[in-house]
């Protein structure tokens, strides 16, 4: 299964499992728009491969969205979208954590909790940040946090689902740029959050 991860991807994650083929970088992304132009997606609050702060996971209940910021995109861009999934989750589609679209086409950065200009609805059917609470004793989990840089600005209306988001970025990147953060239920299995349902919605 790792042979369905395109190459070009491989090469920008930390680590490569099956789910990897399935991230909306794979699809909608190539090797002649990664990091075009030294487009970058970086955190102050973690580097590429690090773990997640609990701060921003379901260990703690108010917890908020990490930091994000970014390089100018490439010439011509018209929008910058923001996609977070868990290749890991078990399903044909990678765990939807966050759907962001209408960031203006420039360098910039959301603040930690910041509320994005527009927002879709994760697997859980949300429009808000799902917080990463894998099971107790599935490992760390990848959260793969993809931004886009678009030809065009959408047209879609807050609380499209991924598959609307895809659908309408496919065939418009201009630019992508990955970066990962993992993070591990804790084995003591204390329960915080919302307990991670396999059955959810994953479209």
């Amino acid at each position: 299964m790792l042979e369905h991860v395109p190459a070009w991807l491989g090469k920008a994650l930390k680590t490569i499992r099956p789910g990897h083929a399935n991230l909306t970088v794979a699809r909608v992304g190539g090797e002649d728009v990664l990091n075009k132009g030294g487009f970058r997606l970086t955190s102050p609050a973690f580097r590429d491969g690090e773990a997640l702060d609990p701060c921003f996971t379901a260990h703690e209940e108010d917890a908020v969205a990490p930091p994000l910021e970014w390089t100018a995109p490439p010439p011509g861009t018209q929008e910058l979208a923001i996609v977070v999934e868990d290749p890991d989750a078990p399903g044909p589609q990678p765990f939807c954590h966050w759907l962001v679209w209408g960031l203006a086409p420039q360098a910039g950065k959301l603040l930690e909790g910041e509320t994005p200009p527009r927002t879709g609805k994760n697997s859980f059917g949300n429009s808000e940040w799902l917080l990463p609470d894998p099971p107790t004793g599935h490992g760390p989990h990848d959260y793969v946090f993809q931004i886009f840089a678009l030809d065009l600005p959408l047209a879609l209306m807050p609380g499209a689902g991924r598959s609307e988001l895809v659908d309408a970025m496919e065939g418009h990147v201009l630019g992508a740029a990955v970066i990962t953060a993992t993070y591990e239920r804790n084995e003591n299995g204390d329960d915080f959050g919302e307990e991670w349902d396999e059955s959810a919605d994953l479209d």
